[in-house]
């Protein structure tokens, strides 16, 4: 059974995304296209790429998440280093770890541009802080004068995946002019429409979610250096909280989060088999309940009378 799947951002709480991805795979689920933002990205990718589920589980178990928040020189100097990078970097972080990791592990499925793949293989979100909008990768390239062939995913991935304050924005040169890009949630953290189509559709899109149960929850905020990393958070997991149409929620399947903030970097080895599995729990309460013929009948019936 061939389906469509966009996975939205949830930082480290992605592995969420892989046990899901496991359980739909065990059905007899395939994918066509897949799309994704930030860490939903980092899944799309390798999905795009062939790794099937049971491969990214054992990736994802060996990615060191701490290895993203490596120490610079900067950070010598305690919290005036890390200030002082920021001013000059505009992030505590590289990120350079996200994309050469991507690269290798896209590399030994023989896979380094989006030139590698299908045409429409495969779609990452990205936030243009520049310009101001939302950029749809591989598809938008053009209009920044870039060959969308010869484009790096891994580099679309750490695009994708820049979350504001933690990590620099990736910086394209358009001309004279720097662009900046960071973490697609900015703007759109669930774009479970990249897929749809006028008409009937021929196979599903699935929608991939992170659900807390603490939304709303309170955070301490001291001085500007906590009030920067509350907004950042709220940004990251409140943002396309609010009701869900009923038509994308039928399609969707609702992972929780077990308690694991986005930005979590020192997950134990036990915080990601409960996120795998919260994710295999959330497909098969979704799967019991799914039917595309009836999903066409009462919300593509519009579709149906073109």
């Amino acid at each position: 059974m061939r389906a469509d799947a966009v996975f939205e951002g949830g930082g480290v709480k992605a592995i969420g995304f892989v046990g899901a991805v496991a359980e739909l795979e065990r059905n007899g689920y395939t994918w066509e296209r897949v799309a994704g933002t930030s860490g939903g990205g980092v899944v799309a990718a390798l999905l795009a790429a062939g790794y099937r589920a049971h491969e990214m589980r054992n990736l994802l178990n060996a990615f060191s998440f701490r290895n993203l928040m490596a120490p610079t020189v900067w950070h010598r100097f305690g919290r005036v280093g890390v200030a002082f990078r920021f001013w000059w970097r505009l992030g505590q972080y590289s990120g350079q770890y996200l994309e050469e990791w991507t690269g290798q592990v896209l590399k030994q499925k023989g896979i380094c541009t989006f030139g590698d793949l299908p045409a429409g293989k495969l779609r990452l979100v990205a936030s243009d802080v520049t310009n101001g909008r939302m950029v749809v990768l591989p598809d938008d390239l053009p209009q920044y004068g870039i060959d969308p062939q010869r484009f790096p995913i891994a580099r679309a991935v750490r695009m994708s995946g820049s979350l504001p304050f933690y990590f620099d924005p990736v910086v394209l040169t358009v001309g004279r002019r720097r662009v900046l890009f960071v973490d697609g949630g900015l703007l759109s953290n669930f774009p479970v429409w990249l897929f749809d189509v006028e008409g009937v559709p021929r196979w599903p899109t699935f929608g991939f979610r992170i659900v807390s149960k603490n939304e709303g929850q309170a955070r301490t905020v001291t001085g500007p250096l906590s009030y920067v990393k509350a907004l950042i958070q709220t940004m990251l997991e409140a943002h396309d909280k609010r009701h869900v149409e009923e038509a994308d929620a039928v399609r969707t399947i609702f992972i929780p989060d077990c308690g694991i903030r986005t930005t979590q970097f020192d997950l134990t080895d036990a915080d990601k088999e409960k996120l795998y599995q919260a994710g295999v729990e959330a497909a098969r309460r979704f799967l019991a309940r799914w039917n595309f013929e009836r999903y066409v009948r009462v919300y593509r019936a519009d579709s149906m009378l073109v």
